[in-house]
């Protein structure tokens, strides 16, 4: 919508226009005026992030609780919005930091409005990207970052057509029911939840893989976001492997400023709680999405007081050796996850709550009647398979971050075989976009709802 362009080139001409304003209050010596205008930018990036992802979830709670009657018209959550705000509030902040070196006007709109990050992530750090958009050796064709860029965009086009796609309908059947007031089966609340879980994976991973490919396309570096979260051992692994710009985020301005671990364990734990619940509410306007972050904050506080009482009676070194203790904390971590996933996935309380009672009274099993997953035409076998495939996939092959250093590199060393790559790479993307063609709809990122 053109509204919602106008809206992002205001952001960005305000926020540099602030920035500027920063950085010469703070080479002039002044005291106050710094912290007043980050101030001004943080109330009016947080401002225009608040209307229009949680005006409407603010008025009905208020109308439940009060019963106001009140009717607030929807309004339409502009694409990109939480990446670029929370992109430029970085950057003021680290103008008042007296971080910000670079403060060119055009290196500074394409680094908030680089299109193969707006609408999904990473989230960017200006000093990650204003080096690379300074760098004339970007904008000349280099044939060995084009190919292998192109190469990695088709592992992520792959990932999300292919892996994610296929097996959504198992998890869209039985959390659909379940919003709606049906009980699944333990096997259907199993499967929908496992389901769900590896879909979310390879879309994520498949976004990123393909964000970083066209960036490679175009000579740029984007940071990695993904590198295999579901080998964790521990849920503090997890966020270090899980959207990682985000927790970088959520750790550097917000975790940290709050006071982090400097101020005792017991504020500690509730600095980690508050980011956390916050980084859930980022995701969306939903009492879902705030449990879904009460949730990991919780397992980060057990996960972090587990550490303390390990390094206090020397435990560390003989449990990290430990074979079975890395299983086992590897199991408890994917199955901690795993619920959080559920509250995730599901648009209402009640229907999380339906799948989590039909996973503790069952466990998975083949036999029986699986009414939701049959009323959508879905076998539990071939839903079953599909999950066994895609999570031995996430566990064992190399993640594409790995793969895509592989390709660069010989990419640069082999002109001959880059081309040859980028041919292939080409017909396999128009092979995987005509194959999404054929879809009756459209299946948009997850992440493009954030």
């Amino acid at each position: 919508m053109p509204a919602f362009t106008l809206l992002l080139l205001g952001s960005v001409v305000f926020n540099f226009s602030v920035g500027l304003c920063i950085s010469r209050a703070r080479q002039q010596a002044q005291r106050t005026a710094p912290a007043v205008w980050l101030v001004l930018g943080i109330v009016v990036n947080l401002g225009l992030l608040s209307y229009f992802k949680y005006a409407n979830f603010f008025v009905d709670n208020l109308d439940k609780v009060l019963s106001l009657s009140w009717h607030m018209a929807h309004i339409t959550l502009p694409i990109g919005i939480s990446f670029y705000t929370f992109t430029q509030i970085a950057f003021l902040v680290d103008a008042w930091q007296g971080k910000v070196h670079e403060v060119r006007p055009i290196h500074y709109g394409l680094f908030v409005t680089y299109f193969p990050h707006l609408v999904a992530g990473p989230i960017l750090h200006h000093a990650q990207m204003m080096p690379q958009f300074a760098s004339p050796s970007v904008y000349r064709f280099q044939g060995g970052h084009f190919a292998a860029g192109l190469a990695i965009f088709c592992i992520g086009l792959l990932k999300k057509v292919v892996l994610a796609d296929g097996v959504s309908p198992y998890a869209d059947a039985v959390f659909l029911g379940a919003d709606s007031g049906l009980l699944p089966t333990g096997t259907e609340a199993w499967l929908g939840a496992c389901a769900y879980a590896l879909q979310l994976y390879f879309d994520f991973s498949g976004y990123s893989d393909m964000a970083i490919g066209l960036s490679w396309m175009f000579n740029i570096r984007l940071p990695y976001n993904f590198n295999s979260p579901y080998k964790a051992r521990s849920i503090s692994d997890f966020w270090r492997r899980w959207h990682i710009s985000l927790s970088t985020f959520l750790r550097d301005y917000l975790y940290v400023p709050l006071g982090g671990s400097r101020k005792g364990a017991l504020l500690r734990y509730v600095n980690l709680a508050v980011t956390m619940v916050l980084g859930g509410l980022w995701h969306g306007a939903n009492w879902s999405f705030v449990l879904w972050g009460a949730l990991h904050g919780s397992y980060l506080m057990l996960n972090h007081g587990f550490r303390a009482v390990c390094i206090r009676w020397g435990w560390g070194e003989r449990l990290h050796a430990s074979r079975s203790f890395g299983l086992l904390s590897w199991v408890l971590t994917l199955l901690a996850v795993l619920v959080a996933w559920v509250f995730f996935r599901a648009t209402s309380i009640d229907g999380a709550l339906r799948m989590l009672h039909a996973m503790a009274d069952g466990m998975p099993g083949a036999g029986g009647i699986h009414p939701l997953l049959w009323n959508a035409g879905l076998q539990v076998s071939v839903g079953a398979g599909w999950c066994a495939a895609l999570g031995l996939a996430a566990l064992v092959l190399p993640n594409s971050n790995q793969v895509g250093e592989r390709v660069h590199s010989w990419c640069l060393r082999s002109p001959d075989g880059r081309v040859a790559l980028g041919a292939a790479a080409m017909l396999s993307a128009l092979f995987l976009v005509l194959v999404n063609s054929t879809r009756d709809a459209a299946s948009a990122f997850i992440y493009f709802n954030f």
